[in-house]
């Protein structure tokens, strides 16, 4: 299944959002095949599903009276990481769910001290310790900017844009950008942009591929090589409570996530190697 190895360097980044306030892009369909991917590899991951409608959760064969407590409980220090963790049906990879609680938690956050950085906090905690259990950590976040997105972006090292073939991707991604900027400056310095993913992309459409140039053009090396298809195997997985990579693993949806999670291994190497040498600006996506 798997053409590709990792070998996760000890300074690489581990911790990754998936996010981008424009709904529909293929951040659920991204996160969950990205991290089957890596743990066919051999990496051991952790998917945190911190958007309220569980779609991920649900897409990894977790059901809905097996989601208490999930990530709304961990947030508020209801219930301890251990307690929070299911295994999926694929080895080495975990996942905390959600379910539509998570939606009070904007509200019950307001008035808790330290409210952006409560997932932070606790993925960080002694008793968790979550940067040393697993390899890869990607969250989830909901389509949205609110405390729920702000503790996911405080809490990660970089964030992974997915943005649709689509004549408004470029006003997605400017909203996104700027958040992250704004994060950047005030709450977590280290914050940046990792790449772009093109997905559902349609190579027989010429709006698409006049969207993937402009896109290319105007975000350069940021934007990953591997773009991910329209393709109804990725539509239809979900249904079943599987990634694309297990439900039909010869299907193009399957074949382009394998390859993106290849070059997610490499530029995450590279990542790695910048600093160490005391390149301590990672490219991020800047106004042009």
């Amino acid at each position: 299944m798997t053409p590709f190895s990792s070998e996760l360097p000890s300074s690489a980044p581990k911790v990754f959002a998936i996010a981008n306030q424009k709904g529909g892009v293929g951040k659920t369909t991204t996160a969950m095949n990205l991290a089957t991917a890596l743990a066919a590899v051999g990496e051991q991951v952790l998917l945190i599903d911190m958007d309220p409608q569980g779609n991920a959760s649900t897409g990894l064969g977790i059901g809905r009276s097996e989601r208490s407590p999930g990530s709304y409980e961990f947030l508020l220090g209801l219930s301890s990481l251990d307690d929070v963790i299911r295994a999926t049906q694929i080895p080495g990879l975990a996942v905390m769910p959600s379910d539509q609680s998570l939606a009070g938690a904007e509200i019950e956050l307001i008035d808790m001290e330290r409210r952006e950085h409560r997932l932070a906090d606790a993925l960080a905690a002694s008793s968790n310790n979550a940067r040393n259990r697993w390899d890869t950590i990607l969250i989830d976040c909901p389509p949205s900017l609110g405390l729920v997105t702000l503790n996911a972006l405080v809490a990660v090292d970089a964030v992974l844009v997915p943005l649709q073939a689509e004549f408004l991707a470029l006003e997605g991604i400017g909203a996104i950008r700027n958040t992250v900027e704004r994060v950047r400056k005030s709450l977590n310095p280290r914050l940046h942009i990792a790449g772009v993913i093109l997905t559902m992309v349609d190579r027989r459409m010429t709006l698409s591929q006049q969207v993937v140039a402009d896109v290319r053009s105007h975000f350069g090396e940021l934007v990953f090589g591997t773009t991910i298809p329209r393709n109804v195997r990725i539509a239809e997985a979900p249904s079943h409570g599987l990634p694309v990579l297990i439900y039909d693993n010869a299907c193009a949806g399957s074949q382009a996530y394998i390859l993106l999670a290849s070059e997610f291994i490499r530029r995450r190497s590279i990542a790695a190697a910048a600093d160490n040498s005391g390149d301590a600006n990672p490219p991020t996506i800047g106004s042009s």
